[in-house]
């Protein structure tokens, strides 16, 4: 399956650049609509609005609608649970069983595990014992398939960003580390958060994180005449765990950006 990767669009409204972050977030979504190969899904890791605002929800879930494969949505640490949850109650994923936003997408061929590390503390990440229980029930409630978690905080250091640990606590990121190292069937972490591309390890498990949606935000060095154009990923997996990633220009040739990671 293919999944296409949005993250850290921070939709706001008021701010200098709010114009800019919206047409990046609509370019991105038509640049997916456009591909030559449809994902089966579209997956937003987070930082979906700024301000965790309902007016900002509004903008977001209205971009996203226009998506034409599913959606799923994560909250990041600008996220506002309760303003998300209202905002994408009707995908029919986002459980109401408890404060987080963490569930399960059975109906793939790849079994797709959404959590929650949202600290309402801090913009660094959380993830506590219940948490990572949830984690594990959801990953040991189905054992045939290989999953795809996908976690807002990178659950290992980051160094080519300022702080390579991206959690409140060392503890914490190891506590998810280890929840998705449980069962040795999880084929593939997918982040976000840090603005910036880059790759990494979770045990033996290989973990991407993408580059932030809204270009005024991303972080690292592009060309100036790249500077403007968002970039997502589409991550490509199959029944037997295999798992690649590409980079994709947004405004490329549809059949570009295939390549693998």
């Amino acid at each position: 399956m293919i999944i296409a990767q949005v993250s850290d669009t921070h939709l706001t409204l008021d701010a200098p650049d709010s114009q800019q972050r919206i047409r990046d977030f609509e370019a991105t979504i038509a640049d997916i609509n456009a591909l030559g190969e449809a994902p089966d899904a579209i997956v937003h890791t987070g930082d979906i609005v700024h301000n965790g605002r309902a007016e900002e929800y509004a903008v977001a879930a209205a971009i996203l609608a226009k998506a034409r494969a599913p959606v799923f949505v994560l909250a990041g640490n600008k996220d506002n649970r309760a303003n998300l949850r209202a905002a994408f109650a009707g995908s029919g994923t986002i459980s109401t069983d408890s404060a987080f936003i963490d569930y399960s997408v059975e109906r793939f061929e790849v079994r797709l595990i959404a959590v929650d590390t949202l600290n309402t503390r801090s913009n660094k990440g959380d993830f506590c014992e219940e948490r990572a229980h949830r984690l594990v029930r959801m990953i040991d409630a189905e054992t045939s398939k290989p999953i795809a978690v996908f976690a807002h905080h990178p659950p290992f250091a980051v160094t080519v960003g300022p702080d390579p640990i991206n959690f409140e606590t060392p503890e914490m990121m190891q506590r998810l580390a280890r929840a998705v190292q449980h069962s040795g069937r999880v084929a593939a972490v997918i982040s976000g958060h840090v603005h910036r591309g880059t790759m990494g390890q979770v045990g033996a498990i290989p973990a991407t994180v993408m580059p932030a949606t809204a270009t005024p935000l991303r972080k690292g060095e592009y060309p100036a005449h790249l500077r403007a154009r968002p970039v997502y990923h589409l991550h490509r997996l199959d029944r037997h765990g295999g798992f690649t990633t590409a980079s994709r220009i947004v405004g490329t040739p549809p059949h570009a950006g295939a390549g693998g990671r």
